[in-house]
């Protein structure tokens, strides 16, 4: 026997209203978008947005899932694609100069900016746990090529990796603060000029 589906059918695009709160966390950060905030911004009521999200912390972990996929892959790509570390990670930060001032979203890194004056434990803990994944990924890449003899012998893995990702997180935030692209591509080729020949 069929069941009847309860309640009104959904009336708005998930997928659509999904994308305009991953720009409200994006602009605001975690901790200061509001649920009102969500709902003005995606266009729909409270009941609707937990009927189809659950709560804010819930609606946030689906958005930062869109949010790497579509606005923030382009860290692993440059490391997955280049040959060497050096050059990923040369990549990674002109690729950043160009996302974190496009014109067609909000400025700078979700994952880095949403952490900023966020108070909610778990919220907190998977933004550090996305950007220490994210230092390993680079320490990784940056070992291999130290094996390979690509990078010299004694070369500190770790503190490089750090390094750039030190870079990568103010570049965000300068590019929120209104740096321009090539403000930031400077930055980028600046620091690169730290990695040893």
């Amino acid at each position: 026997m069929a069941t009847k589906q309860r309640g009104r059918p959904r009336s708005f695009d998930r997928a659509t209203a999904l994308e305009k709160a991953v720009m409200a966390f994006w602009e605001h950060g975690y901790e200061t978008t509001s649920v009102a905030d969500l709902t003005h911004a995606m266009g729909i009521g409270a009941p609707s947005l937990y009927a189809a999200f659950g709560d804010k912390k819930t609606l946030f972990e689906e958005a930062l899932g869109v949010y790497a996929e579509r606005y923030g892959s382009f860290g692993n790509r440059a490391l997955d694609a280049e040959p060497t570390a050096r050059a990923g990670v040369a990549r990674m930060l002109r690729e950043a100069a160009s996302e974190y001032t496009d014109p067609a979203h909000p400025r700078g890194c979700l994952v880095i900016s949403a952490a900023i004056n966020c108070s909610t434990p778990e919220v907190e803990r998977d933004l550090r746990e996305r950007r220490n994944a994210n230092l390993a990924g680079m320490e990784s890449r940056i070992r291999a090529d130290i094996a390979a003899g690509r990078l010299p012998a004694d070369t500190d893995a770790a503190a490089l990796a750090r390094l750039s990702g030190a870079v990568l997180q103010g570049m965000s935030q300068q590019a929120r603060d209104g740096a321009t692209k090539e403000e930031l591509e400077a930055v980028a080729e600046a620091a690169m000029r730290a990695w040893p020949a």
